[in-house]
């Protein structure tokens, strides 16, 4: 059976091979009631792209890529990745587009992957995470004239297309609600310091303990269980130890419940946990972790629909997905009097 081409699509549905060619790479030039029908007629043919022709004609590589330089030991324990990789690939698997997914060791080798990508047309946008203060990929991206939707504080996108939760107005409500629970001070198990979602954690945490006029401690880990362990054990440590602690993953959250059990501290009776993100693991604990819910999957997916946006001209700007809100389980109580 010889192969369907475009000009038995024009032929069938009686319009030009450019109007044909409109509709099938997803591109504007003709109405929506010709693309549904050229589609229709399409998928009655059986027609399936030259994906081999298309990349040499310059055309589509239907592939996106997610670039993540992270330790991979941490990354196959944090639950945050696979859900937003789950939502992202359910929103391009739904248009038959494939995801193109490398881990770097560190964020230098992540900037000479780019240019290798767009160069070889491997991809036709990219996601970029793990937004750094002055990240050196805006400039990169730019320059290389790489599609790109930035994941994270749109202040640090430099004009690029973002998508991005409000972490300052859900530290401030989490601060807030422990508050109303009696709690006077207050330690925070942060994530790496260079990253623009911590450091905006970390100033919503700062000001907002400091408008109750009360104190907080701050320290960094890296996301991983045996990080937020060892943090979660020094702020016990400090002459007045904190009665509530807000963590920025659930693993780390996890970890130090596990480390106050090993000390003979009891959750939540003298000290308060609250994890970021809220995945299935805060509800197998015990006891059950408290958390800042936003659902991840559906994040994911938000921004697999921004990348399709990018492909038909969408101007660049900031979406806001989401305010992770609180839910409360059993590791928050009131403070120990």
């Amino acid at each position: 059976m010889s192969r369907v081409t475009i000009n038995d699509i024009a032929r069938r549905a009686g319009v030009s091979k450019g109007a044909v060619s409109y509709a099938l790479n997803g591109r504007p030039g003709v109405s929506e009631e010709t693309r549904h029908k050229i589609l229709d007629v399409a998928q009655e043919l059986g027609w399936a792209p030259n994906r081999t022709a298309r990349m040499l004609s310059g055309s589509r590589t239907e592939t996106f890529g997610l670039v993540l330089a992270r330790d991979p030991r941490t990354l196959g324990s944090e639950p945050f990745y696979m859900e937003f990789v789950a939502g992202l690939q359910s929103e391009l698997s739904r248009r038959g587009y494939a995801l193109l997914l490398q881990l770097t060791p560190t964020a230098e080798n992540e900037l000479e992957l780019y240019p290798r990508w767009w160069s070889e047309r491997r991809v036709d946008a990219v996601v970029v995470v793990d937004i750094r203060v002055s990240d050196p990929r805006v400039a990169a991206l730019g320059e290389l004239g790489v599609p790109a939707v930035f994941v994270g504080d749109p202040a640090m996108t430099g004009g690029f297309t973002t998508v991005w939760t409000d972490d300052a107005t859900a530290m401030a409500s989490a601060v807030r609600r422990l508050v109303e629970l009696g709690h006077r001070r207050f330690g925070r198990v942060a994530g790496t310091p260079g990253l623009s979602h911590t450091r905006v954690r970390d100033l919503a945490f700062t000001q907002a303990v400091a408008a109750e006029g009360l104190t907080g401690t701050i320290l960094h880990a890296d996301f991983s269980d045996v990080a937020g362990g060892r943090a979660t054990r020094e702020l016990w440590d400090h002459p007045e130890p904190p009665t509530a602690i807000v963590y920025d993953n659930d693993l780390m959250a996890i970890a130090g419940l596990s480390a106050l059990s090993e000390l003979g501290i009891s959750v939540p009776h003298d000290v308060s946990l609250l994890a970021w993100d809220d995945s299935a693991l805060c509800t197998i604990t015990h006891p059950k972790l408290s958390a800042m819910h936003h659902d991840v999957m559906a994040f994911g997916a938000h921004v697999g629909r921004r990348l399709f946006d990018l492909l038909v001209g969408a101007e660049p700007a900031a979406h806001l997905d989401s305010t992770p809100v609180l839910v409360e389980r059993e590791s928050t109580a009131p403070a120990p009097r």
